[in-house]
């Protein structure tokens, strides 16, 4: 059996201030306000983790406090002008409530930490209201043995939500803020929004769009037919989700990214890119490809919202793969340098060409690298199963673990996941415009198309 408790911690002097919005935050508050209470929470980001060996509770709300410390986007309030722009207010003083759940049987410890982090990352934020952030600790015999995190997605995105993890701990095995704060220099959300509005952050943002343009003239109408109107009163079409866990992808990609010197973020990019040519028939393939945008300066260490889409367009994507490649690695590289901008005035931008005319290129196949959000201790090792490589894809599995409501907009999401000792594909799919079928040829071809390429003469 287990019990819960609520405990404080304190923010008694931290940075304080206000000021316009960041862009990320504009962009996430933008699309959640659209959503009802119920929807709202898949937005939340979250992380969960075993805390071994334990650790006693006081230390752990300490660097709590600390933590708020360091890191003004988790006392950060959002509020609408009477324009209705956003604008950011950093609280420099308050309190932060602390979930402890304590668990006399040690062997209670995942599942109370499980049941914990549903209950806090299935409700809405009110961030104009409350910090967007919830902590839940599980305590058994006077340790902490689990944590969880979860925070708004308008206060910090997957890949801020590691570094949060990485200074916690950080600070419960004795560095200080100021120390991280030093080490690690990040801008603080009131200094980004800052940036935007100056010179340099202006020019980047047009420069984006403007990428964003070009690509958009260039690219096709549709990339798959669209599906037949369903007959009326028909219930709308769920979108299935296909897991791909492959072992030989997780030693192949590296292996080819080594032989192409491209990068392996290229490598699954290309990859995906063939799949959609070859499946949908079009010449081109364009694809909205999620950028952590944490190579800018100032961003490395940043715990706020900064990962966004960047377009990226390749023509002739279904020729030889080897070319595909090539051309890939070198795209992506603008695709990546173009993935800052004001989403309001991008949105702007499309609408303004869907008037003049008549259509915008298709943008409804999502991709996302995933693998680097993974701790160094949960990779996988290369090579861990000794077997020859030709031989490793007898042991990928292909799985349908859920089904999703329909996404507006969307054909596909592609996912590539870090799994312990495999490389994980998650596809979510409108099965109206990709069966089922289509879903499982496109993740098996991924891997063939990267497989082979690393079993070509004159690679490993």
């Amino acid at each position: 059996m287990s019990s819960t408790r609520q405990l404080e911690i304190g923010l008694p002097s931290g940075r304080s201030g206000t000021g316009p919005a960041t862009w990320g935050q504009q962009a996430i508050w933008d699309t959640v306000r659209g959503l009802g209470p119920a929807d709202a929470p898949r937005y939340n980001v979250a992380l969960a983790a075993p805390v071994d060996p334990g650790v006693p509770l006081a230390p752990v709300l300490d660097a709590l406090g600390q933590l708020l410390e360091l890191h003004d986007s988790l006392h950060t309030r959002l509020s609408q002008d009477d324009d209705g722009r956003l604008r950011q207010t950093v609280d420099g003083a308050g309190r932060l409530t602390v979930q402890v759940r304590e668990c006399a049987d040690g062997q209670e410890v995942a599942a109370a930490g499980r049941q914990q982090l549903a209950e806090l990352a299935g409700q809405p934020f009110d961030v104009a209201r409350e910090w967007p952030v919830r902590v839940g600790l599980v305590e058994s015999g006077g340790l902490v043995r689990h944590l969880s995190f979860v925070l708004s997605h308008t206060a910090a995105d997957a890949w801020g939500l590691r570094r949060l993890a990485t200074d916690l701990t950080a600070i419960v095995l004795g560095d200080t803020p100021q120390a991280l704060g030093e080490r690690f220099p990040a801008l603080q959300p009131l200094d980004e929004a800052a940036f935007q509005r100056g010179d340099r952050g202006r020019r980047r943002d047009a420069n984006a769009r403007q990428h964003w343009q070009r690509k958009l003239a260039l690219g096709p109408d549709r990339l798959f037919p669209p599906p037949a109107p369903p007959p009326p009163g028909t219930p709308a079409t769920l979108f299935p989700n296909a897991v791909l866990n492959s072992p030989a992808l997780a030693r192949a990609v590296p292996m080819v990214a080594a032989e192409h010197r491209v990068s392996p973020s290229s490598v699954l990019l290309a990859a995906a890119s063939a799949m959609t040519a070859r499946l949908s028939g079009a010449p081109d393939a364009l694809l909205q490809v999620v950028v952590n945008n944490r190579f800018l300066p100032g961003l490395a260490h940043a715990v706020s919202t900064v990962a966004a889409e960047g377009l990226f367009r390749l023509p002739d994507a279904g020729g030889e793969f080897t070319d595909v490649l090539r051309r890939t690695h070198a795209a992506s590289i603008a695709t990546y340098r173009s993935a800052y901008y004001d989403k309001r005035l991008l949105d702007q931008d499309i609408a303004d060409l869907a008037e003049r005319d008549g259509v915008v290129a298709d943008r409804s196949c999502f991709f996302n690298d995933t693998r680097d959000l993974m701790p160094p201790e949960s990779e996988p090792e290369q090579g861990a199963s000794g077997g020859p490589l030709d031989r490793e894809r007898s042991r990928t599995t292909l799985s349908w673990p859920v089904e999703f409501a329909p996404r507006a907009n969307v054909s596909y999401a592609l996912d590539a996941v870090r799994a312990q000792g495999a490389l994980e594909l998650s596809m979510t799919a409108d099965s109206a415009v990709l069966p089922r079928s289509d879903m499982e040829r496109f993740l098996y071809g991924m891997e063939e198309l990267v497989v082979a390429t690393a079993l070509a003469p004159g690679v490993g």
